[in-house]
């Protein structure tokens, strides 16, 4: 059966290369044809000034869509999704970077692998003209969305993609931007998408290139993180918390074998390891469970399953959040022992520069642990709210069907009564 691909062309002010990137895809329906595929292809003007629609209108071949202002690269490219027509949509850049020759192995892979997503991948091993400032930078994203994201992605902002329409809608909202293609991969990544990479080449552009390293190179890096924070809050979060925490743990653990060597007293280094100590774990914890009761958020805003643990999966049974309660109450009865052995010892005529340390550590875990067992409560709190629809829906539906099951009941006792 014979499928189209609908390909999307953003263009704006690419008098110079549109002619020619249009004349490739356009060459690319024999190919298509042999994998049975037909072609659709769409142009969307981005309020140019230079001529580019007119180009684009030339062709009878391709429909062409104008924008009266320029609203942006991911702008144009949700204009084109939304006037295409076939279950394959596609996208590429106008200036003849990426190569539509590619479309129909982009387009075998997903149907081979039944895949939600394709990504022509730039940085997977095929030739690339690509300078080494974006390069660098491509690598950094893809490396944060992988960390993130729990899923190896080696390119994460390819401008050459196709997708299976029907999962558009789990993608959405996507930006207007050129941030459009890393928010997509982030999103796609968190929606257990089936995503493939396919390694394609990449030329050098014609013209000169719209893209800001170090002002695009920020919107990406705020785009990933933001949309990663609105699935799975304690995968970023958490990490930075258990990162603070094992610092301040390793530092601890060294003041306290130093001053088991009988050291009383610190210089400037020492105060300062103590003080970041203190509040490298206090915050590793807050941040962790700030983290961790914003996914029970997450969770009841798109009333779907809670999302647990850093590597995508827990690795504690119950979860760690779960286990919030006696952490903190522990943490709380041990701060209490270690002030109250320290105040005895003051009590009996020790000196303040022998049991400073350990007032500054009882504090400390008396801290963390309310810290602890208050988020253990508010999560408690959030996960019985997240529950509740489907304890109502069960409950009521339960109740139904026992009244059914009643009513069926009487009805055959009346027929056999009579």
């Amino acid at each position: 059966m014979t499928e189209t691909l609908s390909v999307v062309i953003p263009a704006f002010n690419e008098a110079n290369g549109i002619a020619g990137i249009i004349d490739r895809v356009l060459a690319t329906r024999p190919a298509l044809a042999s994998v049975d595929a037909e072609l659709e292809l769409i142009v969307v003007d981005d309020g140019s000034r230079d001529g580019t629609a007119e180009v684009a209108a030339g062709y009878p071949e391709v429909r062409l869509v104008r924008h009266r202002t320029n609203h942006g690269y991911g702008a144009a490219l949700k204009t084109g999704f939304a006037r295409a027509t076939g279950k394959w949509l596609g996208f590429l850049d106008a200036d003849g970077t990426y190569p539509p020759e590619h479309f129909p192995a982009l387009l075998q892979a997903a149907r081979q692998r039944q895949a939600d997503l394709v990504i022509g991948s730039r940085m997977a091993g095929s030739d690339s003209e690509m300078p080494a400032t974006r390069r660098v930078g491509n690598l950094f994203f893809a490396m944060l969305v992988s960390l993130i994201g729990n899923r190896h992605i080696s390119d994460s902002a390819s401008g050459m993609r196709v997708i299976r329409r029907e999962v558009l809608g789990r993608l959405y909202p996507l930006p207007g931007g050129l941030n459009f293609t890393p928010v997509m991969t982030t999103r796609a990544v968190h929606e257990d998408l089936c995503m493939v990479e396919v390694a394609i080449p990449y030329a050098e552009r014609v013209g000169r290139s719209k893209l800001s390293i170090v002002g695009d190179g920020t919107r990406f890096l705020q785009s990933i993180i933001w949309t990663a924070l609105g699935y799975n809050p304690v995968r970023l979060l958490g990490t930075i918390g258990v990162a603070c925490v094992a610092v301040a743990v390793a530092v601890g653990l060294g003041l306290l074998v130093t001053r088991l060597r009988g050291i009383t007293t610190f210089g400037a280094w020492g105060a300062m390891a103590v003080f970041a100590a203190q509040v490298l774990a206090v915050a590793g914890v807050t941040i962790f469970s700030l983290g961790a009761m914003f996914n029970y958020l997450v969770s009841l805003f798109y009333r779907e399953p809670i999302r647990q643990g850093l590597f995508g999966k827990p690795i504690f049974d119950p979860p760690l959040d779960r286990q919030f309660g006696w952490f903190g109450l522990a943490a709380v009865l041990a701060g209490l022992c270690v002030g109250i052995v320290s105040a005895s010892f003051g009590v009996r005529g020790w000196p303040v520069s022998r049991l400073w340390l350990y007032l500054l550590g009882s504090a400390m875990l008396i801290l963390v642990g309310l810290q602890l067992i208050i988020s253990w409560v508010v999560m408690r709190i959030l996960e019985g709210l997240s529950q509740r629809q489907g304890q109502i829906a069960t409950d009521l539906n339960g109740r139904l069907d026992d009244l059914m099951q009643g009513a069926v009941a009487r009805e055959a006792t009346e027929e056999s009564a009579e």
